[in-house]
């Protein structure tokens, strides 16, 4: 197993951090903290001193009323301060609640605003999700790290109280009680942690579990193969082996806890024993009152809890510790891309710009060989541009360049004769509206998701795209219109939408956007030939004024463009109008005449059909 990273920020750090934002979003976390830590010692020493108190009293021949002041002093204190620590508990988790909020919108808007690279890099999402799981369940760390330096603290302050009481008995007793809190509190967490060292064991039984209830349960397209293939008795049948051994293991680690628990016992009793055979020795000479003995009694097992406590909550607070410093180093990466300290990019959709790639080669991390190499390449304003070739051959990779998402490995990608790596890569961002190949929709309704936002929406604009996208009928026909709510995994009123709708959906988000380039990355790859010629013409139209890029598989969709480059291992082997090329009578002539044969035969067999 490889070494485990050391943690960025010490623990002393990671306190002053938290209390930073305490600070700046909810001061009330610090000042209930407070408050929680004085009450806490109270108790304890109410609790300490009410019994020897009274017994006293009772020792010393106090009149009855003396004796009711006192048992009334002692009851109302711990009645006044339970019920104002009970309130203030109850009280603390708003203000916590809210700066782990805090926190995972930072985590959030760290991860949607990175450099794009880092959203396809495994080290950089492994960091996020670590980052991420110390914000989950009551926070984890962010949020439970407030309890554990309230109970360290309250257990640090009531030890000190016990430390000066014990002194004044016998020295040499409070080092063995020590000695032996601290021996047993270190072999108990050894034995304990067994669990901790064989993590990733049981992590890979749950993994297993989770995959098969995931199958069986929430797969939509594998419930028709169930039912089909009557796959119930089998999926059954490896839930219960895996689930099996799952519990075999957790049978072996019950074991070891339960010997674990056994030595503890063993130990505290002999570590209790010396010091409750002092003293009763201490008694029996007469030199310890029965008062006294009950106070030392008592003093000693709360010694013995607040030693316990406080290592195990300094144990807790440096896992809290290691899972903030993973926050904040996660916060902190350097980015690849610039953007606030670059230069800012004005733009004008009237502008004119050209974009070029100049000599650039890009390959993957950690792969083999180089995706594109030594493309050169100039997009004016109002061109049509169609790049195309056979899958793999590096289409989407080209766009992802030219729309910034990626640096070159070598050459530059410029600007009106600027490398975009001197801009703001948000303002760069800007030129290009987009639609990929995997469409998606926002869980809200369809202005928002033509708008791409819930506020300031022009509702004028949006309707005016899609009317130009095509979809006014079908939007007419919803009974709530733009403010349809789409996605049924959200919303149960949701409408949803054809294949064609939703490309249209997508167009029209498109051109609200109102950007210098539009570039379209196989978005229709799933539909049939027609349809996608169809949805190409129509972008085509809308697009007239605009620069486009268009990628695709089929050659015949992109006849109208002005432009048309064809892809072919890594460079760009082809170039001109879909005329030119096919006259040409190289690659592209051949793979158009391939299509066409294959969907002209298509065509007739299902009129046939």
């Amino acid at each position: 197993m490889n070494n485990p990273k050391i943690p960025q920020y010490g623990i002393v750090s990671n306190i002053q951090y938290m209390t930073g934002l305490a600070v700046r979003i909810c001061k009330s976390v610090l000042i209930l903290a407070v408050v929680q830590i004085t009450l806490g010692v109270l108790m304890n020493l109410l609790e300490l001193f009410v019994a020897p108190a009274i017994l006293r009293a009772i020792e010393e021949g106090a009149s009855l009323t003396v004796l009711l002041a006192v048992i009334a002093f002692f009851s109302l204190g711990i009645i006044f301060t339970g019920t104002a620590a009970d309130y203030v508990n109850m009280n603390v988790i708003f203000g916590r609640v809210s700066i782990r909020s805090g926190i995972v919108s930072d985590l959030h808007d760290k991860f949607c605003k990175t450099s794009y690279p880092n959203t396809e890099d495994p080290d950089f999402l492994k960091r996020y999700r670590q980052a991420y799981a110390g914000t989950q369940g009551n926070g984890e760390c962010t949020e439970a790290v407030w309890d554990t330096l309230v109970k360290l603290l309250k257990n640090f302050i009531s030890f000190l109280f016990y430390l000066l009481l014990l002194t004044a008995l016998n020295p040499v007793i409070l080092g063995i009680t020590l000695a032996a809190s601290i021996l047993g509190y270190f072999f108990g967490k050894y034995v304990n942690e067994w669990g901790y060292r064989h993590r990733e064991e049981e992590a890979e039984y749950r993994k297993k579990i989770s995959y098969v209830i995931d199958k069986a349960n929430k797969d939509t397209p594998l419930a028709k193969d169930i039912r089909i293939f009557r796959m119930q008795k089998w999926l059954n049948g490896v839930y219960s082996r895996v689930l099996g051994d799952y519990r075999s293991w957790h049978s072996k680690a019950e074991k070891i806890y339960f010997t674990a628990d056994i030595l503890n016992i063993l130990l505290s009793l002999l570590r209790n024993g010396i010091a409750y055979a002092y003293l009763i020795y201490l008694v029996s000479k007469g030199s310890l009152s029965a008062s006294a003995f009950l106070l030392y009694f008592t003093a000693i097992s709360g010694f013995t809890a607040w030693v316990n406590g406080i290592l195990e909550n300094l144990s807790v607070l440096r896992k809290q510790s290691e899972g903030i410093s993973l926050i904040r180093e996660f916060l902190g990466e350097k980015e690849a891309f610039r953007f606030e300290d670059g230069e800012p990019l004005s733009l004008d959709k009237d502008q004119d710009y050209t974009i070029e790639l100049r000599d650039v080669s890009f390959r993957y991390p950690h792969a083999g060989q180089d995706t594109l190499r030594h493309i050169n390449l100039t997009i004016h304003k109002g061109e049509k541009l169609a790049v195309v070739g056979l899958n793999g051959a590096g289409k989407t990779t080209l766009i992802k360049l030219i729309c910034g998402f990626y640096d070159p490995t070598e050459g530059s990608v410029l600007l009106n004769g600027r490398d975009i790596r001197l801009y703001n890569r948000r303002d760069y961002y800007k030129c290009f509206a987009a639609v990929y190949q995997n469409l998606f929709l926002l869980a809200g309704n369809i202005a928002e998701n033509v708008a791409q936002t819930d506020q300031g929406i022009d509702m004028e604009k949006v309707k005016r795209c899609i009317d130009q996208a095509g979809l006014t009928e079908k939007i007419r026909s919803l009974p709530k219109g733009c403010n349809t709510k789409l996605e049924k995994r959200v919303y149960e009123d949701a409408a949803e939408l054809s294949g064609g709708e939703l490309q249209r959906l997508i167009l029209a988000k498109a051109l609200y956007k109102e950007s210098a380039v539009i570039i379209l990355d196989e978005p229709t790859a799933a539909l049939d030939p027609i349809a996608e010629n169809e949805i190409y013409q129509k972008y085509n139209d809308l697009t007239k004024d605009s620069t486009s890029v268009f990628i695709s598989h089929r050659l015949a969709s992109t006849r109208f463009c002005d432009r048309i480059l064809l892809i072919e291992n890594g460079v760009i082997a082809e170039e001109g109008t879909h005329d030119e090329l096919v006259k040409k009578g190289g690659v592209y002539a051949e793979l158009f005449e391939v299509q066409r044969r294959y969907y002209y035969k298509k065509d007739v067999l299902n009129k046939r059909g």
